[in-house]
């Protein structure tokens, strides 16, 4: 997919006619929002039409599936586990002098303010396709071979060294292995999907609106040294 985008994201660049306005890196940054839309949106369609009729491409584990409504809250869950989960790995990370801070998240948030159709691809099928690949292929089939602990590990540092930055292999392992629990858990890749979703939307708007949150801060703590 990504390959996919990377050789359309060229060919936008140099062909599309853009407006004359537009600086290079607005054209580069529009070009790979465009890009890495369309590969996702048809990987998408092809998961759709294609992978999902098989259910039995789904049964990986024994036992009792939880229901879609269940699935859905253990997503919630999964969250805020991954969230806490990130944390703990960031405050380890700090204490061996890793520098705090992802440069692919904040590209990414530098292409969603020049074009936010991207956000599709970060919020929506990114966690569909990511999950599909990660839980259900790697993961999954590694459970089926092996057991829960080995194949959580092995998908979650895959996972990890797929995102490039191998300096934050304890950030990018930390989620993995919780969505890897849930989909355990639920027997539904549905669960991690949600937690993946709300996890990279929480991230999307605290890039987006960084600035805003800090002024925020800041005024709330002038207005409180003022009541005090």
């Amino acid at each position: 997919m990504h390959v996919g985008s990377i050789f359309l994201s060229k060919y936008l660049f140099e062909s599309f006619p853009w407006d004359a306005s537009f600086t290079k890196t607005d054209k580069i940054y529009r070009a790979s929002a465009w890009a890495l839309f369309s590969t996702n949106a048809v990987a998408a369609i092809v998961f759709f039409f294609i992978i999902y009729p098989k259910k039995k491409f789904f049964q990986v584990f024994k036992g009792t599936k939880v229901s879609i409504g269940k699935a859905i809250l253990w997503g919630g869950f999964g969250f805020l586990l991954a969230l806490a989960g990130q944390i703990i790995a960031g405050s380890i990370e700090s204490a061996f002098g890793v520098k705090p801070g992802s440069e692919n998240t904040a590209l990414l948030a530098d292409i969603a303010k020049v074009s936010p159709i991207i956000i599709f691809s970060i919020v929506l099928f990114a966690p569909l396709l990511e999950e599909l690949i990660f839980r259900r292929v790697l993961f999954g089939g590694l459970y089926q071979k092996t057991n829960f602990i080995i194949a959580a590990i092995i998908s979650a540092l895959v996972f990890a060294a797929v995102h490039g930055e191998l300096q934050h292999i304890l950030i990018y392992s930390a989620p993995a292995l919780v969505f890897s629990f849930i989909y355990y858990k639920t027997k539904r890749l549905l669960a991690p999907i949600t937690a993946h979703l709300l996890m990279n939307g929480f991230v999307t708007i605290l890039q987006l609106y960084q600035e805003r949150l800090l002024k925020w801060a800041e005024l709330k703590t002038a207005f409180s040294i003022f009541i005090n």
